[in-house]
């Protein structure tokens, strides 16, 4: 038996609605035709809702994808008090914007010889952040807040005699793992198992008070 036989048989055949006792009779030729048609309306519906829902779908998963990459970061930074450091997710990592105090920037500007690469000639950085803060503006730091050794999570140390004395600054960064001490402009110092200044990203500022990384 056929798929429209079958059909027939349910609706047109004894007892069905198209059946003695039944409804409309709708056996034959012509009955026959009118179930194909609304079988194929049917099927052209479900493929036109498919259609449509379609770009929906495949345009969720691009927005998706393009998440999973990471797209810039907006931070608002009009209440970030000196000497605070706020940290956002950016591709994965923890990124730090930090505001640093005229104290803070004064000791970064002087030299020191206990830094590895104080120039950051093998660093990171935007070209415009190829500088002694290794910043756009002297008193906002951004970085990727992972150590280059093993990539593990630096920590900020304000009062630290040790790392201030290493620093000759008012606070450093210092890895938990093994030991790695960083400046407040992400400088690591001579002989740390970390072989590298932290990374700084790339970034713009949008206003005076919000920054955008990536």
């Amino acid at each position: 038996m056929s798929t429209i036989d079958a059909t027939l048989g349910a609706e047109g055949g004894p007892g069905g609605p198209g059946g003695p006792g039944g409804g409309t009779q709708q056996a034959g030729p012509e009955g026959a035709r009118r179930q194909w048609l609304i079988a194929a309306t049917g099927a052209v519906g479900g493929v036109g809702l498919l259609a449509t829902a379609w770009p929906f779908v495949d345009s969720m998963e691009l927005s998706a994808r393009a998440l999973a990459v990471g797209g810039p970061v907006v931070v608002d930074v009009s209440d970030l008090a000196p000497g605070q450091l706020r940290t956002v997710a950016w591709r994965g990592k923890p990124v730090w914007v930090m505001r640093r105090t005229p104290e803070m920037v004064r000791a970064l500007q002087q030299p020191n010889p206990g830094l590895a690469d104080p120039l950051s000639k093998a660093s990171e950085q935007p070209p415009a952040c190829a500088n002694a803060t290794r910043s756009e503006r002297p008193d906002l730091f951004v970085a990727v807040g992972v150590c280059t050794h093993l990539g593990c999570t630096p920590v900020l140390r304000l009062d630290d005699p040790a790392i201030n004395a290493e620093l000759h600054a008012p606070g450093g960064f210092l890895c938990p793992c093994h030991g790695s001490r960083f400046d407040l402009a992400g400088r690591v110092v001579k002989n740390v198992p970390a072989p590298a200044n932290l990374e700084i990203p790339e970034y713009r500022f949008l206003s005076d008070t919000s920054l955008q990384i990536g």
